[in-house]
């Protein structure tokens, strides 16, 4: 058995003095394997070949085995560095050790870059974004959830309240043994545990106007899941004069809504769509009129996925759509939906 070792460490190092590719030197180590194999198939048991390199094949044929998954496996690295190779200029990069990526996040993202909306330069896109996530309750905790496994280099989240035996039949990014805890600190360390690689700023206060203004300004896209009028007409207000993109959703007991408004790029606002406070009867809150527990995590996720759509221009994104999901009748409607003229805070 020592000599196959043997000649498999003289062959990989022959290779690297020839300045081969590691492609080429694995080749040479797979030849030599599939050798073995067939010697140990073909002679005959008690053959001294066989006695001098290990009696059974097995144990080769599981080398060759392991062999070939070491290999793909760098293979896939290679490929992923390539398409993921994009510097701040444009160009691409091709030093490994100076992209834009470790091997622990190119194996993290693969599945993102290897889509051909997103590839490299959109999972570049997202390490270098900056997502303020208003309210870490039922909206978002799963939109929290997604943008740090997406990869998103900076989230902000804000909140004032904290976490209630009451949140954890939908609020999933929360715990038994967080309750008590402040929702962003909550929010935070499950971000931190489910993705090191991201920076979350938590903010455990209302979000009132005299931050608000500034706290968007920090920040590249605004996620408001939030459940008052007030809030939500304040964030759309302080977003329109930032030229901040928002998205945007809300949800009561079976049903849910969600759009990206950027006046800026031509969409309606908030306000435009809903210029007044419904009746408070008509909206009733989740206490009052209850909410089914994976509903927010439906319109959260949706929350993240155009997230990562704006950030990336992947795809047509809902600029200019509100889409309706009622998952009592599992139907979903896109609306479309227009600048008002006559509004106060975009007209």
């Amino acid at each position: 058995m020592m000599i196959v070792i043997g000649l498999a460490a003289a062959l990989w190092g022959i290779g690297l003095a020839m300045k081969r590719p590691r492609s080429y030197r694995f080749a040479m180590i797979v030849v030599l394997l599939v050798g073995v194999i067939v010697l140990h198939v073909t002679l005959p048991d008690g053959h001294p070949i066989r006695r001098a390199t290990g009696h059974e094949p097995e144990v080769w044929i599981f080398a060759f085995v392991a062999v070939m998954v070491i290999s793909g496996y760098s293979k896939l690295l290679s490929i992923l560095r390539a398409r993921s190779g994009v510097v701040a200029n444009g160009s691409t990069q091709t030093n490994s050790d100076a992209g834009p990526f470790s091997d622990t996040e190119l194996t993290r993202y693969a599945r993102h870059i290897v889509l051909r909306e997103i590839g490299g330069a959109g999972q570049k896109a997202l390490k270098d974004a900056s997502v303020l996530v208003i309210g870490a309750g039922g909206l978002g905790a799963p939109a929290l959830q997604y943008l740090a496994a997406a990869g998103v280099g900076t989230i902000g989240v804000i909140d004032d309240d904290v976490v209630d035996n009451s949140n954890l039949q939908r609020q999933v990014i929360h715990t038994e043994a967080n309750i008590g805890m402040a929702k962003v600190q909550s929010a935070a360390k499950g971000m931190r545990a489910l993705n090191g690689n991201v920076t979350v700023k938590p903010y455990q206060r209302r979000l009132t106007r005299e931050i608000a203004a500034d706290l968007v300004a920090d920040y590249d896209l605004v996620l408001d899941g939030t459940d008052n009028f007030d809030t939500r007409y304040l964030v759309n207000e302080v977003c329109i004069k930032a030229q901040t993109p928002l998205i945007s959703a809300a949800l009561t007991q079976w049903e849910g809504q969600i759009s990206e408004y950027a006046p800026h790029d031509g969409t309606p606002c908030y306000q435009c769509v809903f210029p007044e406070r419904p009746d408070p009867s008509l909206v009733p809150s989740c206490a009052e009129g209850g909410v089914l527990g994976p509903l927010p995590g439906v319109l959260g996720a949706m929350m993240a996925v155009e997230a990562v759509k704006t950030l990336t221009g992947a795809g047509e994104g809902l600029r200019g759509r509100l889409l309706i999901y009622d998952a009592l009748y599992a139907e979903t409607r896109i609306i479309a939906i227009k600048p008002r003229p006559d509004c106060l805070i975009c007209g």
